[in-house]
């Protein structure tokens, strides 16, 4: 987790807000750990009611909220290996979540499910299970190794992220 990165500090007051509990994932202290080869998540996140959540923040922006278009859902591939392995050290009572936390611009005219205002500006934050996710995914640049997912295949799949919660 990096707090000077505003898609990151939204997720974080957005957990504030509601009163969850989690963990911040400090990506700094990863350094101590010379022979660490796993990609560090962000956050882990406490849920009340139900499966606690490994979540890996990717900050886009959604340029066109009211028409539902340009949903970025790019990842590079070693953050999806690197979560699953994760998921499998956390054990069954954890669950991998690609948190996209899409910034709004224009503001929302009606915010729906998952909006939330923080520092002057509009998010949208919606969540994937890993496992669909990758079940889903596609191959985006062979070169960069990244992958994403259709947008057909986003709009099914993700959902408020707070609906874990």
């Amino acid at each position: 987790m990096d707090r000077t990165i505003h898609y990151e500090a939204a997720f974080e007051a957005f957990l504030r807000d509601r009163a969850v509990p989690y963990v911040a994932v400090d990506e700094a202290k990863k350094a101590l750990f010379s022979n660490a080869r796993l990609k560090s998540f962000d956050f882990v996140v406490y849920s009340k009611n139900g499966t606690n959540l490994l979540v890996e923040i990717k900050g886009r922006k959604l340029r066109n909220p009211q028409g539902r278009s340009g949903f970025e859902t790019w990842s590079p591939q070693r953050d999806i290996t690197d979560l699953m392995e994760w998921e499998q050290i956390f054990g069954k009572d954890f669950k991998a979540v690609l948190g996209f936390v899409y910034e709004l611009n224009p503001a929302p005219l009606y915010p729906e499910a998952g909006m939330f205002q923080f520092r002057d500006r509009w998010y949208w934050i919606l969540g994937v299970e890993l496992t669909e996710y990758r079940n889903h995914m596609r191959r985006r640049s062979p070169r960069w190794e990244t992958v994403s997912l259709p947008a057909a295949e986003f709009q099914s799949l993700a959902r408020p992220l707070e609906s874990w919660l």
